[in-house]
């Protein structure tokens, strides 16, 4: 009787550590860890960090706290007008938001832009000099 209470104790034992341990792995894999940067038209660079379980960098902002996107959808998809209050008007200066994956200019726009883990995601206050 004394081993099938051992027994009974270690496997209650054993079930806890398991479930506190799948319970911190699910918190710490809440999401991909991925960075934002904002970059206004004097050239000041911000940074802001965030996990997200999202797929794309549009729905990924919205788990980034510090980092607001305005605009509007197109026929090419998310226009982004403002990031963090700062617009960007191209009819009236030639100016656009960039969007910069890891340092490299993006392929996607933001609503097609895949997110992963550890990936810096730039929004680049750009003037296009032939507007000028």
């Amino acid at each position: 009787m004394k081993n099938t209470k051992a027994i009974i104790s270690k496997a209650v034992a054993l079930a806890a550590v398991l479930v506190l341990a799948f319970g911190l792995t699910a918190c710490g894999a809440k999401g991909k860890k991925i960075t934002i940067e904002v970059t206004g038209p004097d050239g000041a660079t911000s940074s802001f960090e965030g996990k997200t379980t999202d797929e794309f960098l549009f729905d990924a902002i919205d788990d980034v706290e510090g980092v607001t996107i305005d605009g509007y959808d197109s026929d090419w998809g998310y226009y982004i007008t403002a990031v963090n209050g700062i617009e960007a008007n191209y009819d009236t200066d030639g100016a656009y938001w960039s969007i910069y994956v890891n340092g490299n200019y993006g392929e996607f726009g933001i609503s097609q832009q895949p997110v992963t883990e550890g990936d810096v995601y730039s929004f680049v206050y750009t003037v296009d000099q032939a507007a000028e």
